[in-house]
C-alpha cells in the first residue's frame, strides 16, 4: 500500500535523520515500525468535528517491536515531523521513570539535533511528585499560631511517620527547605539524593486539593507551576501512564482529539488502568473525620458559610455508619478476616460475583449519601476560600494554609463516597460485575478493617475513558503478544474489535539461537509443593551458579522462595549476591555495574518487579535465572473476580487469561539476558510445567527464538534443540 503524501512526509524525516548518523547500523525492522508510525499519525483526523460531519477517522496501531529495534528513534522522528506540519503536539506516555528521563536526557536532545525544524520537549510529572513550598516553609519551622498541625493527620498505626520524633521530622524538612533555597534542589521528588518514604513526602506534596493555584503567595516561584510552563510551548510531551490516565478530561495534558499519542511500554495499560479505577476505604480508622470537621466549621466560618452548620452531624453520622460497616463484615466474614496475615498480605474476604449481602446495602447507602452531601460542604467553603483569596492578597498566605488545612484531608472523603458508590454498583445483564472485598490487618497495636472494589475488565474501562477521546495512536512495547498472538493484549486494552486498530510485530534484530541458550532443568518436586520445589530450586540454583563468570540475574516469584534460596547459599556465593530486599535499588545496581567492573562475579537476586526494566548488557548480565513460572499471585482479588465471573459465563479463565498474562511476563523475564547485537547469554528456568504441559508449550512459543537446551534433575544435558 502506497503511503499518502504527509506520510512520506514524515517517513522521509525519518530517513534523514538515520543518514545523518555516521554510527547507525540498517535496521529493516526500525524502519518498518517507523513507516507504520507515520501512516497511522498520518490518517488521523485531529481537532473537533462538526456536528453535521461524518465520524473522525481514528487510526491507531498496535507495534510489538523486539528488543534491539530502536522503537523510540522509529516513533519520535515520523511523530514529531508530523506533528510540526500539521501543527499539533506529540504525548508520549511511558510506564517507567528510566524511559522518561532516557528520553528527555539523551533520545529526545540527540533527535532535536538531527532534525531540520526545531522544536521544544517537556517532561510530564504528577503534581505530587513536586514539592509546594507553602506546606515545607511552615513544617519546616513547626507548627504556628497555634493552629491544629497541618501535618499531623495520620491516623495511629498509619505509616512511617508516626514512628519518628516530631523533631527528626521537621530536621528533614528543615533540610529540604535549606537545599531548596540554595538552589541544590529543584523541587522534584525524584532528583532527591535519598527520596524520602511517601509517608514524609506526603505532608509537603504538591497537591490539587490543597493547592489554591495562582492565588498562592508563593505561586510565583512553585516548583509544579514552574514545570508547567515547560509544558505549553513543547512540540513533545514526555508524560506516564498514571499521570494519563489521572489527569483524563483535565487540562493539564494536550487533548487526546487534537494530538498524536504513543503509549510506549504499552503492555503496562491494562494494570495500570485497573489501579487507576479501584478504590477502598478504611472502615476503622475514623479520627480524621474529627480533624476535618472542626477544620471545615472554623474556616467556614471564617468565610461565612452557612451551610457548615450541618457538618457536625454529618460527621458524626459517617463515623457511626463507618463503625457499623466494620462491625457488621466482622460479623458476615470475621472467620476469613481473623486468619493469620498471608504471603502475599492481610487477610481477605472476597464477596462472590460481587454481590452485596443484603445487611451491608443499607449502611452503604447512608454513607453515600451522607458522604455525599459532607463533600458538597466542603466544595462550598472551598470555593468561599478562593474567593476570600482573590479578594484579600494580603491574608493570601494565611488563607492558603487554611485551604490546604481541608484539603489534606478531603481525599478521604472522596474515598469513602467512590469506594461506597463502587461497592453498591450492580452490573447489567451483559456486564461485568465488580470485584469487592474486605481486608483485616494489624498495624502496630491497632486492627484495620477496609472495604474495596475494583473494576475487574480493564480493556471496558479504557474503552469508554480513553479511546473514546483518541484519534491516533501508537501503542508499542517488546511483549505486546502472547503466545504468538495480539489477540490478550487487544482484548485487555479493550481494542479488540476496533476498526480503527492495526497490529505489526516487528522482529529482534538480534539473532537469539546464536546468541542465546534457553535451559529447562527440571527438578525433582512438583512446583505445587512449595517447600520441597523452594528446596529443590535451591540446590539446582546453587549448582548453575557456579557456572557465572561476570553478571547474573535471578528471579523469584515470592519471598519465601528467595528467603530459602539466600539461606542455602554457602559463604563464597553468598558474597557475590545481592538481594534486592536487603537495598535500595539504584545502590545495588550500582554496586552490582562496580562488581562486574572491576572483573568480579556479581549475581542480583531479585523479585517480579526487576524482571522487566532492567537494561544490563554484556557482561552486566550473561546469565537469568528464572526460578519457577511468574503466574500471578494466587490471592489477587481482582483476577479471582475476574476468573469466577470468566467460568459464569462459560468461559475458561486459565486459557484465557491465566496462561497470556504469565507467557508475557516470562518473555519479559527472559528479555533481561540478550540486549545488544553482541550479547551472548543462558536462561534457566527451573518449572518442569515449561517442558511438561500443553500451556508450557504455548508458554514457549511466546519466547524468543533462542537454543532450547533441557536438563534433568541432575543438570545433565537430555534434549537440545
Amino acid at each position: 500500500m502506497s503511503l499518502s503524501p504527509l506520510a512520506a512526509y514524515a517517513l522521509q524525516a525519518f530517513d534523514a535523520v538515520v543518514a545523518a548518523d555516521v554510527g547507525f547500523r540498517d535496521r529493516p525492522g526500525q524502519r518498518q515500525m517507523a513507516e507504520q508510525v507515520a501512516r497511522t499519525f498520518a490518517e488521523a483526523a485531529l481537532g473537533k468535528a462538526d456536528d453535521d460531519a461524518a465520524e473522525p477517522v481514528r487510526s491507531i496501531a498496535v507495534i510489538q517491536a523486539g528488543t534491539g529495534v530502536g522503537k523510540s528513534l522509529a516513533y519520535c522522528a515520523p511523530a514529531i515531523a508530523l506533528a510540526l506540519a500539521r501543527h499539533t503536539r506529540v504525548l508520549i506516555s511511558t510506564a517507567t521513570v528510566a524511559l522518561q528521563e532516557q528520553l528527555v536526557n539523551k533520545d529526545l536532545p540527540a533527535l532535536a539535533a538531527q532534525m531540520p525544524q526545531p522544536f521544544r520537549f517537556a517532561l510530564a510529572k504528577g503534581r505530587g511528585r513536586y514539592v509546594c513550598k507553602l506546606k515545607l516553609n511552615r513544617v519546616a519551622g513547626g507548627p504556628a499560631d497555634g493552629d491544629d498541625d497541618l501535618f499531623e493527620d495520620e491516623e495511629p498505626g498509619e505509616g512511617f511517620a508516626r514512628r519518628n520524633t516530631t523533631e527528626a521530622r521537621v530536621h528533614l524538612y528543615a533540610d529540604m527547605a535549606h537545599a531548596l533555597a540554595h538552589a541544590s534542589w529543584d523541587g522534584d521528588r525524584d532528583t532527591l539524593a535519598d527520596p524520602p518514604e511517601p509517608d514524609l513526602w506526603n505532608p509537603v506534596a504538591a497537591d490539587a486539593r490543597s493547592c489554591t493555584g495562582r492565588h498562592c503567595p508563593l505561586f510565583s516561584n512553585c516548583t509544579y507551576y514552574d514545570k508547567r510552563k515547560d509544558l505549553v510551548g513543547a512540540q513533545v510531551i514526555v508524560a506516564n501512564h498514571d499521570l494519563l490516565l489521572s489527569s483524563l478530561g483535565s487540562r493539564l495534558l494536550p487533548e487526546l482529539d487534537h494530538c498524536l499519542l504513543v503509549l510506549d511500554e504499552g503492555h503496562h495499560l491494562p494494570a495500570t488502568a485497573l489501579d487507576q479505577f479501584a478504590c477502598s476505604m478504611d472502615l476503622s480508622r475514623t479520627n480524621w473525620l474529627d480533624r476535618l470537621a472542626a477544620r471545615v466549621v472554623r474556616i467556614g466560618g471564617l468565610v461565612n458559610v452557612s451551610e457548615v452548620a450541618d457538618v457536625y452531624r454529618l460527621s458524626s453520622q459517617l463515623k457511626q455508619t463507618l463503625s457499623d460497616l466494620s462491625r457488621l463484615v466482622m460479623d458476615l466474614y470475621g472467620a476469613q478476616l481473623k486468619e493469620v496475615k498471608g504471603a502475599w498480605g492481610p487477610a481477605r474476604a472476597r464477596l462472590p460475583q460481587g454481590v452485596l449481602p443484603a445487611a451491608l446495602e443499607e449502611p452503604l447507602r447512608l454513607l453515600s449519601v451522607t458522604a455525599e452531601s459532607y463533600l458538597a460542604c466542603v466544595a462550598t467553603v472551598g470555593k468561599a476560600l478562593r474567593a476570600e483569596i482573590r479578594d484579600k492578597p494580603d491574608e493570601a498566605r494565611r488563607l492558603s494554609t487554611l485551604y490546604a488545612q481541608i484539603g489534606m484531608l478531603a481525599p478521604r472523603l472522596e474515598d469513602v463516597y467512590n469506594t461506597a458508590h463502587l461497592l453498591l454498583q450492580a452490573p447489567g445483564p451483559d456486564e461485568a460485575p465488580a470485584a469487592k472485598w474486605f481486608t483485616c490487618d494489624v498495624v502496630g497495636e491497632f486492627i484495620v478493617v477496609k472495604a474495596h472494589a475494583s473494576p475487574i475488565l480493564p480493556g471496558a474501562t479504557l474503552r469508554t475513558h480513553l479511546w473514546s477521546a483518541v484519534r491516533g495512536a501508537v501503542i508499542t512495547s517488546a511483549t505486546l503478544t502472547s503466545c504468538g498472538q495480539f489477540d490478550f493484549f487487544l482484548r485487555e486494552s479493550g481494542l479488540q474489535g476496533d476498526p480503527a486498530a492495526v497490529t505489526l510485530e516487528v522482529d529482534s534484530p538480534f539473532d537469539f539461537a546464536a546468541q542465546g541458550r534457553f535451559i529447562t532443568s527440571e527438578t525433582a518436586a512438583d512446583p505445587k509443593d512449595a517447600a520441597a520445589f523452594n528446596a529443590d530450586v535451591a540446590r539446582a540454583l546453587i549448582r548453575d551458579l557456579r557456572e557465572v563468570r561476570h553478571g547474573a540475574l535471578a528471579l523469584f516469584t515470592s519471598r519465601e522462595q528467595l528467603r530459602v534460596t539466600v539461606e542455602a547459599l554457602p559463604g563464597d556465593l553468598r558474597d557475590v549476591v545481592l538481594v534486592q530486599t536487603e537495598l535500595p535499588r539504584a545502590v545495588l545496581l550500582k554496586r552490582h555495574r562496580e562488581r562486574v567492573e572491576a572483573g568480579g562475579v556479581s549475581v542480583i537476586f531479585g523479585m517480579q518487579s526487576f524482571g522487566e526494566g532492567l537494561d544490563l548488557p554484556g557482561q552486566l548480565c550473561e546469565s537469568v535465572f528464572i526460578a519457577k513460572l511468574p503466574f500471578a499471585p494466587p490471592d489477587d482479588p481482582v483476577g479471582e473476580a475476574r476468573a469466577e465471573w470468566l467460568r459464569a459465563v462459560g468461559r475458561d479463565p486459565f486459557t484465557e487469561l491465566v496462561v497470556p498474562a504469565t507467557a508475557m511476563r516470562l518473555a519479559q523475564w527472559a528479555g533481561r539476558a540478550i540486549r545488544t547485537e553482541t550479547d551472548q547469554a543462558f536462561v534457566y528456568c527451573y518449572d518442569r510445567r515449561l517442558t511438561r504441559t500443553g500451556y508450557g508449550k504455548r508458554l514457549m512459543q511466546g519466547l524468543p527464538p533462542f537454543t532450547v537446551v533441557r536438563h534433568d534433575a541432575q543438570g545433565r544435558e537430555v534434549v537440545a534443540g
